[in-house]
């Protein structure tokens, strides 16, 4: 049987930190940056850790379960 591949949108959307938790970036920040607010844009740009609901999938699709 041929090894199970990752998902490459997957792998190039999220990080597993040292401790195993798995990081992303926020969306709403590629372009018509100019009607949001500087502290809007700033809050965006700083990454995030994936919502334990959604966890299960995002490893399921890195292959890391």
């Amino acid at each position: 049987m041929p090894k199970m591949k990752t998902k490459s949108s997957a792998k190039k959307r999220f990080k597993v930190t040292g401790s195993g938790k798995i990081k992303r970036k926020h969306a709403f920040k590629s372009h018509i940056l100019t009607k949001k607010s500087k502290k809007r844009k700033l809050a965006l740009t700083h990454s995030a850790l994936v919502h334990t609901s959604d966890l299960r999938s995002v490893k399921e699709q890195l292959r890391i379960v």
